[in-house]
């Protein structure tokens, strides 16, 4: 989501309602009248090792599964990464001198009983074991598994352990909706929002915080107009004061069908409350996911408020993922993130001054003040390097199998620290290149917005019901190109290559394809599936200002 500024009107007692503790943002003081002080929370920077380090992970393909799945073999996802850098769980290796690197035999065992054995190369990345579903009991706790590597070089074997969970659930009450992770690739997999049946399929969430009070909750054709637009989820800020007016729009929803994102922001700390919203909302068929913290790390909620409140969830569903939305750059960036499946970013940076804060006449330095993006330079790179930065935090921490990550581009502005909103080729460039460096969600603040934005991110959602069976594949691979300033994701399957490229210069630009082996050829067959001011001319992607375009190539 976003806040949009805390203004300097704004109340103790209010900001006590909010759950800040004191007035800072992000650890950081940032009015007049304060005095800088290091906010602390940064993340720790691993240490470097002088010898190589296995990174031994675990986690099951898909979470939940179900007993639906017992027809088909499931499997465990094996990470085994060499590392010089003291990440979580690493430990030394002895690697031969010479030649090959050898295998990795890993033995996957629940309550003591092995489920999956077999070899692993090491320095592999997602190689799945196979196992069979039918020698267990589903049960509403996750099992705890562990993972155990035997490696030997130079006569002289080694172990290395990792521990994960997996859940295999029982068969949910009828109506009831079941959204999947597919761990593969992070992508959410569902049945129709409408719960008339129908086969679970990939999903790349696109669409709004949407405005519920004077907006959703007095005019249902919205959600009719939301989904014919071509949107694939809503999700509706509270409060939710009226009950009748949420469960009418949500009823609309599910008529429709098109996936709600249900936000527990104001109540996400109070157990009694989410416990009565998650039994209120679970059986839902266009329930898609969960979301607590909104910015818990701006508002320093207490470090361990969202893993309690995930740990809740869980105890009352299960059946779909917790996500939430961090706005710091760094700040307390474990703690917070432990308590989601999916952690979400908000870097708004257009129209912003990134030195000087308009609402508070004060500087913006990494231990002072509050400029309405945190640490960041007002440039689209703000985005690209926050999901890098989530990116490699998540695998020092060991959690590159188990959480994704979504984007929430800045659909806002002339107001507080924004001076304008962005157009709606802009929209497009926060967005793809946030996809470009790992997003597998695009949910914007907020709706309503300008026509121009709601057009282009109409015509992204879109795009991306194509686009998606390349990005959520779990059998593509991906490379990623950078050339002056455009920015390219690649995903090839089979024969084929999806392109997205976005320009993040305010002036023409180009990008050959020849660069890239082998997609000059692919480009004498290609489609054009995205085009926010960009055309494929040959080999050459000519970009317009802000230009943005997607292609498929080849047969």
């Amino acid at each position: 989501m976003a806040r949009l500024a805390i203004t300097a009107a704004l109340s103790l007692a209010t900001l006590l309602i909010q759950g800040v503790t004191g007035q800072t943002w992000c650890g950081k003081n940032y009015m007049a009248s304060q005095s800088p002080v290091a906010p602390g929370g940064q993340f720790p920077v691993p240490a470097v090792s002088t010898q190589p380090l296995l990174a031994l992970r675990c986690a099951p393909v898909i979470k939940p599964y179900l007993p639906e799945d017992t027809s088909t073999l499931a499997g465990f996802l094996i990470d085994a990464p060499i590392t010089f850098s003291q990440v979580q769980g690493a430990s030394p290796i002895d690697l031969p001198t010479h030649g090959a690197l050898g295998e990795l035999v890993v033995t996957v065992n629940v309550n003591g009983r092995t489920l999956a054995k077999g070899p692993v190369a090491v320095n592999a990345s997602k190689a799945e074991l196979p196992f069979s579903l039918k020698n267990l009991k589903p049960q509403a706790t996750p099992f705890d598994v562990e993972c155990s590597a035997a490696y030997t070089t130079h006569g002289k074997p080694q172990t290395f352990t990792a521990k994960t969970t997996l859940s295999y659930l029982p068969s949910p009450p009828d109506g009831r909706s079941v959204t999947k992770m597919d761990l593969r690739t992070g992508a959410l997999l569902a049945k129709p929002a409408t719960g008339k049946g129908g086969a679970y399929e990939t999903v790349f969430p696109v669409g709004f915080y949407t405005n519920f009070g004077g907006y959703l909750a007095s005019n249902l054709s919205l959600v009719d107009e939301i989904k014919e637009q071509g949107f694939t989820v809503i999700h509706p800020i509270p409060t939710f004061d009226n009950l009748t007016a949420l469960v009418q729009v949500i009823e609309r929803m599910e008529q429709v069908g098109i996936y709600l994102m249900y936000d527990m922001r104001w109540t996400y700390m109070n157990s009694s409350a989410v416990t009565e919203e998650v039994n209120r909302v679970k059986n839902s068929p266009a329930l898609l996911l969960w979301y607590t913290g909104d910015e818990p790390d701006g508002t320093s909620d207490p470090l361990d408020a969202t893993s309690t409140t995930y740990d809740l969830i869980y105890s009352l569903d299960g059946y779909h993922p917790v996500s939430l939305v961090l706005n710091c750059e760094n700040y307390f960036w474990p703690e917070y993130t432990a308590g989601t499946d999916i952690v979400m970013q908000d870097t708004y940076m257009v129209g912003i001054n990134a030195e000087f804060s308009t609402v508070w006449n004060t500087s913006c330095t990494p231990d002072y003040g509050d400029c309405g993006c945190d640490n960041c330079k007002g440039e689209f790179e703000d985005i690209s390097t926050r999901m890098d930065e989530f990116a490699q935090r998540r695998f020092v921490e060991g959690w590159e199998l188990s959480k994704a990550m979504w984007t929430v581009p800045q659909g806002f502005g002339a107001d507080s620290y924004w001076n304008r909103e962005p157009t709606g080729k802009e929209f497009v460039v926060q967005s793809v290149l946030a996809i470009n460096h790992g997003a597998l969600g695009v949910v914007s603040w907020n709706a309503p917005t300008t026509a121009d934005i709601t057009t282009s991110a109409a015509d992204l959602s879109k795009s991306l019901t194509v686009m998606k069976d390349f990005i959520l594949n779990p059998h593509a691979t991906f490379a990623h190109v950078e050339s002056a300033r455009v920015d390219v994701g690649l995903w090839s399957v089979g024969g084929r290559t999806l392109v997205l490229a976005t320009n993040l210069n305010y002036a023409t630009a180009r990008f050959d394809l020849s660069h890239v082996h082998g997609l000059a050829l692919k480009a004498l067959v290609a489609r054009q599936v995205l085009d926010s001011g960009a055309k494929l001319h040959g080999h050459v992607v000519e970009l317009e200002s802000v230009g943005t375009g997607g292609f498929i190539l080849g047969i």
